[in-house]
């Protein structure tokens, strides 16, 4: 099995070393296989776990909604299933995106709106 160095894992994942310490000690990812002198190592789905979590928080999920979808995975709940809070999650995160593609409009109107009146106005001569 292909194991990965800290340094890799930051390089393929593109967080930073406090970051994946983070998120292990917040038990979101991990634990993980450690060398004879207590450096972690990474595998591969390790990797594609922490790609999975990245995603996540980069859609807007906060450090206590990527806890409980990693305690989902590991059964801590019994009640809860991960596609139920997946499709919350996602729903919330549709009308984000809704909201954010309302703002976009407001925002184009008003560049239009204002960039002509800053064609149309005389422009300014300094006399000295």
């Amino acid at each position: 099995m292909t194991t990965f160095t800290m340094q890799e894992a930051v390089a393929a994942s593109g967080l930073s070393p406090d970051a994946i310490r983070y998120y292990e000690d917040e038990g979101i990812i991990g634990p993980f296989e450690r060398t004879t002198s207590n450096h972690r190592r990474f595998s591969d789905s390790d990797l594609a776990w922490i790609g999975v979590v990245t995603c996540m928080r980069d859609a807007g999920l906060g450090i206590s909604d990527l806890r409980e979808f990693a305690g989902l995975l590991r059964g801590g709940e019994a009640s809860a299933d991960p596609v139920t809070f997946l499709r919350e999650r996602r729903a919330a995160l549709a009308a984000r995106a809704e909201a954010l593609h309302r703002a976009i409009g407001v925002l184009d109107d008003k560049i239009t709106h204002f960039g002509r009146r800053h064609e149309q106005a005389p422009s300014e001569t300094h006399r000295p």
